[in-house]
């Protein structure tokens, strides 16, 4: 028949649209836009100039269609979650930003004794009715060790005057220390908190981190209280 573009089925027209979607997305000018005004032109053409006898296929089209959508969908989707990774973003630097030269509660057992003071924390997972802390010197040797008594589930901090048990002044340096909780016979998971001050604020791959004086780049999640 003259004048009429022979077609197999619609698969070539989508074949083509793709095509021409890839190339786009190579060259990072692809739309979503753009991509349903192509579908849409070639879709008009196609109908033109189809054969009578082997017009396209309804299923095949409404299939196509409907992953036009869908991927309109997902690309509004997509800007709109970078608009709020974005806002997030935003918020943890202005929160960073407020935390500059904070000392802050994050996982780990080092206790750093300066000018006859020490701090750390405790994180217990449910409320104890006993905490013991233990504090060793760099060899492992036990300095002082005390009940800090009922604590409630959640986290907290104490002091060390830097005494041992015999009430003799620790020289300045780094220490460690240990907990250990029970509510009634049974122990109570607790975890030893160090204190350290933040000195910088660092983006990563992951978003910001802060910069925390002898502990290193810990993330927000981690700090579990702020002093």
């Amino acid at each position: 028949m003259a004048g009429v573009q022979s077609v197999n089925a619609a698969s070539d027209l989508f074949a083509t649209l793709n095509a021409q979607t890839r190339a786009g997305a190579t060259a990072s000018a692809t739309t979503s836009e753009d991509v349903q005004n192509r579908f849409l032109k070639l879709l008009v053409t196609q109908l033109q100039n189809q054969d009578p006898l082997n017009p396209l296929d309804n299923a095949a089209v409404t299939t196509q269609v409907s992953q036009i959508s869908t991927v309109t969908g997902i690309e509004k989707l997509n800007a709109t979650l970078e608009v709020l990774l974005g806002s997030y973003r935003e918020a943890q630097a202005m929160q960073g930003a407020a935390l500059m030269g904070r000392n802050v509660l994050v996982s780990g057992s080092r206790l750093t004794l300066a000018g006859g003071q020490a701090a750390a924390g405790v994180n217990l997972a449910e409320a104890a009715d006993q905490v013991k802390l233990t504090i060793l010197d760099g060899a492992g040797t036990v300095v002082q060790s005390q009940n800090l008594g009922a604590r409630e589930a959640g986290s907290f901090s104490f002091a060390w005057d830097g005494r041992n048990d015999a009430g003799v002044t620790m020289p300045p340096g780094n220490y460690s220390f240990k907990v250990s909780a029970l509510r009634g016979a049974d122990k109570v998971a607790a975890e030893p908190l160090q204190l350290g001050t933040v000195s910088a604020l660092v983006k990563g791959a992951n978003g910001f981190e802060l910069e925390v004086g002898g502990i290193g780049r810990v993330g927000f999640d981690k700090v579990q209280q702020i002093l």
